[in-house]
């Protein structure tokens, strides 16, 4: 972490806020992260049908707002001065600047920041697992793949899709040099949950599901379509797949080899940049899909008076909210 300071402070300028005032506003676009030096804030969501939750009380050397140094986006909550606070903001672009320079500093701290978002969206996923949902439903056996060769040229579709996005037409060639393309039936099973993770799938047409298997049943967490990419987190961190993957449609897919994937991932060519973008992204994607699904639980678990579990899920948002010091 003293990296992570100091190399964000020589970018950051100085801020201070009086209590009760706004930093961010749940919504509003997010142009980059706070560094609190002193002083502490108090982060809030707002719930399905009205009301607020308070999910993270943080102080000196907490940072939030991380996930806006990658990508545009939105604040995934509102925080406001609980005391006068002081600290340091961290605008995107000078952040990606900073990146571009390639110097070993700079691209540590990317990926550092991608095994925070990692880490965050595994702990959420292992707390919805716990909690039954209206998309709780009877477990399918798995269906062995039989793949076939693809049914079209898929090569001019690459730049389009969005994964690509920013990528120079070298580093595309680059990074999916040698890969197996093909094609799966709906039905077909791609990975299973808990079975070693030694690829990962960009779908190019077609759909797949992500599924968190629960003992008898199963919960879809999210459908994966064109340009999006299954299964990576698991490659990237030499774990085991925490959920398993079924084609939803007749699908066409890139294989990464995990040891591909990784070598090109902890690069500092062009084309490990463009990668590591890429990878933030479908990140992002993941957890703001995890937050609208612990908003929903939380607010149907207040709503039911299940205490207890509205609690639980509180803890597992306030997780996506702040990076502890």
């Amino acid at each position: 972490m003293h990296l992570f300071h100091d190399k964000l402070l020589s970018i950051g300028r100085e801020v201070g806020f009086r209590s009760g005032e706004r930093l961010l506003r749940q919504g509003e676009a997010a142009r980059g992260a706070f560094l609190i030096g002193s002083g502490e804030v108090e982060a809030q969501v707002a719930l399905p049908g009205g009301g607020t939750l308070s999910v993270a009380r943080l102080g000196a050397g907490d940072v939030f707002g991380e996930t806006a140094l990658m990508e545009r986006g939105v604040c995934m909550a509102s925080v406001v001065a609980k005391s006068d606070v002081a600290g340091w903001f961290i605008e995107r672009d000078d952040f990606r600047a900073m990146v571009a320079g390639r110097d070993s500093a700079s691209l540590e701290i990317q990926k550092w920041l991608t095994r925070v978002l990692s880490e965050k969206l595994r702990a959420a996923n292992a707390r919805l697992r716990e909690h039954r949902a209206a998309e709780a439903r009877p477990a399918q056996p798995p269906q062995a793949p039989a793949r076939s060769a693809p049914g079209f040229d898929y090569r001019p579709f690459l730049p389009l899709l969005a994964f690509f996005e920013g990528f120079e037409a070298d580093e595309i060639s680059a990074l999916t040099e040698s890969c197996a393309v093909f094609e799966l039936p709906r039905g077909a099973t791609l990975f299973q949950a808990e079975a070693p993770a030694e690829s990962a799938f960009l779908v190019v047409r077609g759909a797949v599901e992500v599924i968190l298997p629960q003992g008898t049943i199963e919960r879809r967490i999210t459908i994966a379509g064109p340009g999006e990419l299954v299964g990576y987190l698991a490659a990237l961190e030499r774990r085991p797949h925490w959920a398993y993957a079924r084609i939803r449609e007749s699908a066409c897919l890139m294989e990464f080899g995990a040891d591909r994937l990784l070598s090109h991932y902890e690069g500092a060519s062009g084309t490990s940049i463009s990668l590591q973008r890429a990878i933030h992204r479908s990140l992002l994607q993941a957890l703001a899909r995890t937050d609208a699904q612990l908003i929903r639980l939380i607010s149907h678990a207040r709503l039911n008076a299940a205490r207890g579990e509205a609690e639980d899920l509180e803890k597992a948002l306030h997780g996506q909210i702040v990076v502890n010091k």
